[in-house]
């Protein structure tokens, strides 16, 4: 399965239905382009497992893909695209061997230590964060910065940038190599979803 260029990653305090926000976000994309990530740690597996279908019905009418953040078990039972695990979660190849072949492995890393771990683990991809500031990822440290992302693409891992990615910064992030860019506030805050993705896509032309 081909790793999209931009993941969207939820958060229900800012979009109460997220099922809904998606269908504006992802309206008259191409395919194959976005993946949404559902990333609710707090809620309890049965309420997460009704979030997962809903959202996984949505992104596949649209054509693009569905990841499940953490809960391997919700991945399953919802049949998502895959999982994207932390980066002190179960190995990356012990969740291959349970999921469907081709799914997508990602692992949350916040160095090139974690990077190379994931690579080594069998993850297909990872997220590298934070690399610019922002709220949400405060609790891992101060942002590593453009070069440290640079530096971490050489390391055979196809990445992903997350951490104060905005449009604008895009194209900055794809130049450094990067392979796709996520966001949490740069779509759910968005007053126009589907333009706000467009424009994380734009970036990487």
């Amino acid at each position: 399965m081909t790793l999209p260029v931009v993941h969207l990653l939820s958060d229900r305090t800012l979009v109460p239905d997220l099922a809904a926000h998606a269908e504006l976000a992802l309206a008259g994309l191409p395919p194959g382009t976005v993946a949404i990530h559902l990333r609710e740690k707090d809620l309890g597996g049965r309420a997460l497992l009704r979030a997962a279908r809903a959202l996984a019905a949505v992104c596949h009418a649209r054509g693009q893909l569905m990841i499940v953040n953490d809960r391997l078990d919700v991945a399953l039972a919802a049949g998502a695209d895959g999982v994207h695990l932390p980066s002190d979660g179960i190995p990356p190849a012990d969740a291959r061997r349970l999921l469907p072949g081709g799914a997508l492995v990602g692992v949350s890393c916040h160095s090139a230590e974690d990077v190379v771990r994931a690579r080594d683990g069998g993850a297909s991809h990872a997220f590298l964060s934070p690399i610019f500031d922002t709220p949400s990822k405060r609790a891992y440290g101060p942002p590593i910065g453009i070069e440290a992302l640079r530096a971490a693409t050489r390391l055979g891992l196809p990445l992903v940038a997350l951490g104060g990615v905005t449009a604008e910064r895009a194209p900055e992030l794809f130049a450094a190599g990067a392979r796709g860019v996520a966001a949490i506030r740069a779509w759910l805050s968005a007053p126009d979803p589907a333009a706000a993705v467009r424009a994380l896509l734009a970036g990487a032309s």
